[in-house]
């Protein structure tokens, strides 16, 4: 089955919001896209349209959290990274706030809402962040995992979401670590480390460039940061190379990341996939993969050209 993980989130805080009575919703007029609706609907008293206003919203979630709240702040990612950016960092990193954020419609999969909505820089933005946990969830079961993980952690939390349904990468007995990556397929030719969406096209890559002879380790990281450097070393020292892959810019995101650790502790070859420093356009979802490279095929092609 194939969802959203938009979908997956409100779902999910529909479900902690029965257990845990301090959790407390806000959104930005968009709780029918972000799909916050859903715990609206079911918890009408903890439910709060702030309006277009994000940096008030972020500003009342601080306050909520100040009170023993557990505040999910929820808008599209270009809005809530970057709209209320400074309100973030002054009133809820910077006092170490217990507001998790999250920012759905990330990446170019926004489709025809064009590049002024197309979240590339986010990552960036909120790793930037002291105290700030990122997390980008690869499909429905991850996300699940990470909303319930990012309920209970008293820490600030943002939280990357898509538009676009995807398949699950995960089985139900998946364990989600906030700060652990996992290894979704074994290889020692050559290490594709993938987050948010482009796991699951990591994976199809893998099985074609293992009928070509080549067997590539596939790695989800689903937590930015704190990021999982043992997962990284580790494939660092066991295969050529790594590929990184990522619907995001590639400066600042995972594949930054990823490089920062290699090269401070086991410098190895890394190529990173994403946006090349370029801002989206409006378009079919799967023409604007196509256009931006972050398809199946430049991930075999990339890798064949990396490990030679």
């Amino acid at each position: 089955m194939k969802r959203a993980t938009r979908e997956s989130y409100g779902i999910t805080l529909a479900e902690i919001g029965n257990e845990n009575k301090n959790i407390v919703v806000l959104d930005a007029d968009l709780s029918k896209a972000t799909k916050s609706q859903i715990f609206s609907n079911a918890h009408k008293d903890r439910f709060i349209n702030v309006g277009i206003a994000e940096q008030n919203m972020i500003g009342m979630a601080a306050g909520l959290a100040s009170t023993g709240k557990i505040p999910f702040a929820t808008t599209f990612a270009v809005f809530a990274s970057g709209r209320a950016f400074e309100i973030i960092r002054n009133s809820v990193c910077y006092p170490n706030a217990n507001v998790k954020i999250a920012g759905t419609h990330a990446g170019i999969t926004v489709g025809p809402d064009g590049g002024s909505h197309q979240a590339i820089e986010d990552i960036s933005l909120m790793c930037s962040l002291p105290n700030m946990i990122v997390l980008s969830p690869a499909d429905d079961i991850e996300t699940c995992k990470c909303v319930k993980a990012a309920a209970e952690i008293k820490s600030p939390v943002y939280i990357r979401l898509g538009r676009l349904p995807v398949e699950d990468v995960n089985d139900k007995n998946y364990e989600f670590k906030i700060g652990k990556g996992t290894e979704l397929v074994e290889g020692n030719d050559v290490s594709i480390i993938a987050t948010g969406i482009m796991v699951a096209k990591a994976i199809e890559a893998s099985k074609i460039l293992k009928s070509q002879g080549i067997n590539a380790r596939v790695i989800n990281i689903s937590t930015i940061k704190p990021v999982d450097e043992e997962i990284i070393l580790k494939a660092a020292k066991e295969t050529k190379a790594i590929v990184t892959v990522e619907e995001h810019s590639i400066i600042g995101g995972l594949g930054d990341r990823v490089a920062s650790v290699v090269c401070d502790k086991n410098p190895t070859i890394v190529k990173k996939i994403g946006i090349n420093d370029v801002f989206g356009e409006s378009g079919d979802p799967e023409e604007l993969l196509t256009k931006y490279g972050l398809t199946i095929d430049n991930i075999v092609e990339t890798v064949k050209l990396t490990i030679k």
